[in-house]
């Protein structure tokens, strides 16, 4: 069992009503778990429609994909909706104060911040606040690991107020930049939810 799936409030929202007797399979009509190596293709088929026609720029290719789902499936969380990847959220450790180009690329399984690389929602589901919901299960589900100190991401200007009102704060402007795209870096303090971490079922 992977341990987003062992998280209580990881489970489905909701089932689907029993279907009549001789259908003993079916797939439930919501459920959140980790995603692996598997996933990779939905997984970058969504983010490359997502990314590319935005700012022309994948945050992972579909080689990184598998690099972090092989390394830390933990770390990340997809929507499925009847089996079907409707959205997605890739992590790894890192170990600094501030992300640098390497964080791009690299796991550091000692680093006590979780870096975000990247949150996208299939076409046919966005505009339905889908993206708000899967990082608020997110957050909720890294505040039950105990290494985890924080959360880090970096997004362009346009997205700041998004990230904000799941309670990112604005670090300032990234390092990294890709071609012609710059990034403002953001956080999220996950260690100073003691009392939500008590109240939540971890």
């Amino acid at each position: 069992m992977s341990v987003v799936s062992a998280v209580p409030f990881m489970k489905p929202l909701h089932m689907r009503s029993p279907l009549p007797q001789g259908r003993r399979h079916t797939l439930p009509a919501s459920e959140f778990r980790s995603l692996s190596p598997e996933d990779a293709i939905s997984v970058f088929e969504i983010e490359r429609e997502a990314f590319i026609s935005v700012s022309g720029e994948c945050p992972l290719h579909l080689d990184e994909v598998r690099h972090f789902l092989s390394l830390c499936p933990e770390l990340s969380l997809g929507w499925f909706e009847e089996g079907r990847l409707v959205a997605f959220i890739i992590g790894s450790l890192w170990d600094q104060e501030r992300l640098t180009m390497d964080a791009l690329t690299l796991h550091k399984p000692h680093g006590p911040t979780v870096h975000i690389h990247v949150l996208a929602v299939h076409q046919t589901f966005r505009q339905q606040g889908k993206g708000s919901i899967l990082m608020w299960r997110y957050l909720q589900y890294l505040r039950c690991l105990p290494y985890v100190r924080r959360a880090v991401l970096m997004c362009e200007d346009f997205l700041v107020p998004f990230y904000q009102k799941s309670g990112f704060k604005v670090q300032g402007p990234s390092e990294i930049t890709v071609g012609p795209l710059t990034f403002i870096e953001m956080v999220y303090p996950v260690r100073g939810h003691a009392f939500m971490r008590r109240n939540s079922g971890c």
